[in-house]
């Protein structure tokens, strides 16, 4: 029987299942818990704002939106978002899933680090955006009541969360920070990896072959 958390219903088909199985076998706790409620977020503001979306693409959207955190899926030469949108979309296409809705899903996890653009999207791309900046930013933290958000903190919890999600994002990037160039997570190596140096888009246009 499919389970219901704040009204919302999670996706128990085959896909889901065995999405919510990869998750768990090869993600922390931290990550598997902070991916559910991503999904329960987003679910609640689109159906909050009447946006139609499929709840299976929002699922796996959500569910594998930090994938390339893990050591498993984690590749040293492109963005963190991308080893997770480039898994999910291998995942969708081994169940059959149409290349249109599949590129849906890959761009719901390759933007949801980049502000705004994916809210002018499709539903499950501003979805996925939506529930990780509530949950990680806490943007729309008012959008739901304090017992949605218990419940909710009850059955996934975020104990620690602020400093582990930190942690997390620090652990699948500091390997690779030439890729947070011109994103957020940039932001993160300079707080915690000593020696860290961001790259100044100025100085990229500066100092290029190009003469003047």
């Amino acid at each position: 029987m499919a389970e219901t958390i704040s009204g919302i219903t999670i996706p128990d088909s085959t896909l889901a299942r065995e999405a919510t199985e990869l998750v768990r076998e090869f993600a922390s706790p931290l990550i598997y818990n902070h991916s559910r409620r991503v999904f329960i977020f987003g679910a609640l503001r689109g159906t909050q704002d009447q946006i139609s979306f499929d709840p299976e693409l929002l699922y796996v959207g959500a569910m594998f939106h930090d994938l390339g955190l893990t050591e498993k899926f984690r590749r040293e030469d492109q963005r963190f978002e991308i080893d997770g949108a480039d898994e999910a979309r291998r995942f969708l296409f081994s169940h059959g899933i149409a290349d249109a809705e599949a590129t849906k899903v890959w761009n719901a996890i390759a933007l949801h680090t980049t502000p705004e653009i994916p809210l002018h999207m499709d539903a499950e791309v501003a979805l996925v955006t939506r529930g990780v900046e509530h949950d990680v930013l806490g943007i729309g933290y008012d959008t739901i009541t304090e017992e949605q958000r218990a419940e909710i903190t009850q059955l996934h919890p975020r104990p620690d969360f602020k400093k582990q999600i930190l942690a997390a994002f620090t652990d699948g990037i500091k390997d690779r920070p030439e890729t947070t160039f011109g994103n957020v997570k940039a932001d993160v190596l300079e707080r915690f990896v000593p020696g860290f140096v961001r790259g100044n888009f100025v100085e990229v246009i500066e100092n290029n072959k190009w003469a003047e």
